[in-house]
């Protein structure tokens, strides 16, 4: 019984993700496209929204085929309750970039966000946060600070 509900939950994730893909691509293609040379402001959308509905017949297609029980967190061989641990985590770090983003700059707001939901996980020490979040700190300031010119201040104030 239990095999059949995760088989149909994967492919309702699937017909879902190739909905919000479809519908994506075609609110994208109401911009104007342009061409490759020229990108419009609807070229990345469409190109975004495909990759997803595309995502979504993948995970479709594999529906039921995975070994092993993929769901939920086990321990012990059991299953346990929802880790709410995780999913405060994760909601932390993102009240946390809204929030240090407007007011600190992109380097605070990137390294609380990931160090936070990388706290998440019970495997992580505060070490192996706070080096997860330095590096990808680093990576995001020259990716979108120096690489694309995102413009949101790298520190406030400096």
């Amino acid at each position: 019984m239990m095999k059949r509900f995760e088989r149909q939950r994967d492919y309702y994730a699937g017909a879902l993700m190739i909905l919000v893909g479809v519908f994506a691509g075609y609110v994208a293609t109401t911009y104007d496209l342009g061409s490759l040379r020229e990108m419009g402001p609807g070229f990345f959308p469409l190109i975004l929204s495909v990759l997803i509905a595309a995502l979504g017949v993948g995970i479709a297609a594999t529906a039921g085929r995975t070994e092993g029980d993929a769901y939920g967190p086990m321990a012990h061989g059991h299953r346990v309750g929802v880790d709410l641990r995780g999913w405060a985590a994760i909601f932390a770090g993102v009240v946390a970039f809204i929030a240090l983003g407007h007011y600190a700059g992109m380097a605070p707001a990137t390294f609380a966000c990931v160090f936070l939901a990388a706290i998440g996980d019970r495997q992580n020490t505060w070490r192996s946060a706070a080096t997860l979040a330095l590096g990808i700190t680093i990576v995001a300031v020259v990716v979108l600070a120096f690489g694309l010119r995102v413009q949101m201040p790298i520190i406030k104030g400096f």
